[in-house]
């Protein structure tokens, strides 16, 4: 662990000599804007009374970015606590963007993806990625047609996964996913003036679908297809992401809905978990120069390249078990 020692000891001189706000608060302030600011917020719904094609389909737009920059950005970060410094206030926005905004179990969230996918990333078995493998579709399905059904997909996996929770927590759950969804539902119909049920609810399946394909994209391309280690004999952890996690190029979409650490500093985030998105950014240049330095590797791919990879290697990737790699001599 010498060399993650020496890396956490550049990054940690870097973090310090950040302000608070580059630390933590702007995450913050990035994801609670389409909220916070009735401007931002109201535009959406006001452009869907509209009965013209551009400016309803400017309401779908920024409802269906605000709605991707709530649920993957401010959920993303919510379960690593990098929204702010105090575990009280982290425990509050986890609730609010994963169960109120994502109709997601922050218990569970937060358990699969930091204490799983980040504990054992790229090992078989625990966090190699299988969850989202859905072998029983063919490739043009999975990739172009099932990502419209994450929207239903998710409250119904969050259902299931209720029964691992305390019946308090669950309780909340619940109460958090029906108000969230019944307040997208009421704004539509009372704000957006959408005359039937039917109408309101494909609005709300399109505006929070709109990001989905690349939400799916995203998940496998950083992961997949890189190598998997069995969980008795894995790498130590600079090894492990270094070898099993990929960044993609900065888009401004995607780094605005997602967030850096999903999109173009995923080795960072894996690397150091409980970084704010900013922070994310500003060691990515130390981060890639001593991997490189240390001849380990630092992948990079784009996103045409990755997709194109899928779709040619789609059932060696996505269908048969993965190959386990060992490593000689580290």
């Amino acid at each position: 662990e010498a060399l993650m020692a020496e890396l956490s000891e550049l990054v940690q001189k870097v973090v310090k000599s950040s302000s608070w706000w580059e630390r933590g608060k702007e995450g913050c302030r990035m994801c609670a804007w389409p909220r916070s600011c009735p401007a931002g917020f109201s535009t959406g719904f006001l452009c869907l009374r509209s009965a013209q094609a551009i400016p309803f389909l400017v309401g779908v737009l920024t409802l269906g970015v605000v709605h991707h920059t709530l649920t993957v950005k401010g959920s993303h970060l919510a379960s690593h606590n990098a929204l702010t410094e105090s575990k009280s206030w982290g425990k509050v926005w986890a609730i609010f963007f994963i169960e109120l905004c994502s109709a997601f179990t922050a218990e569970q969230a937060t358990y699969n993806h930091v204490k799983i996918h980040h504990g054992y990333t790229n090992v078989i078995g625990l966090g190699d990625s299988s969850t989202w493998k859905l072998p029983f579709l063919n490739r043009y399905v999975y990739m172009f047609i099932a990502p419209l059904a994450v929207p239903i997909i998710t409250p119904l996996v969050a259902l299931d996964l209720l029964r691992n929770v305390e019946w308090k927590a669950a309780l909340r759950t619940l109460c958090c996913m029906f108000l969230g969804l019944y307040c997208h539902y009421w704004l539509l119909l009372h704000v957006s003036g959408f005359q039937s049920t039917w109408s309101a609810l494909l609005c709300m399946l399109l505006t929070r679908s709109l990001l989905a394909h690349p939400y799916i994209h995203v998940n496998i391309f950083q992961h997949i297809g890189l190598p998997m280690f069995a969980a008795d004999r894995k790498p130590k952890r600079i090894h492990l992401m270094s070898l099993g996690v990929l960044n993609l190029p900065r888009n401004a979409l995607l780094d605005w809905s997602f967030g850096h650490s999903l999109i173009s500093c995923h080795v960072e985030h894996h690397l150091f978990p409980s970084l704010s998105d900013n922070m994310c950014l500003k060691i990515k240049p130390i981060v890639s120069q001593y991997l490189k330095q240390k001849k380990l590797p630092y992948n990079e791919d784009t996103y045409t390249s990755r997709l194109w990879l899928f779709l040619q290697r789609y059932e060696e990737l996505m269908v048969h078990a993965p190959p386990i790699t060992e490593l000689v001599g580290i």
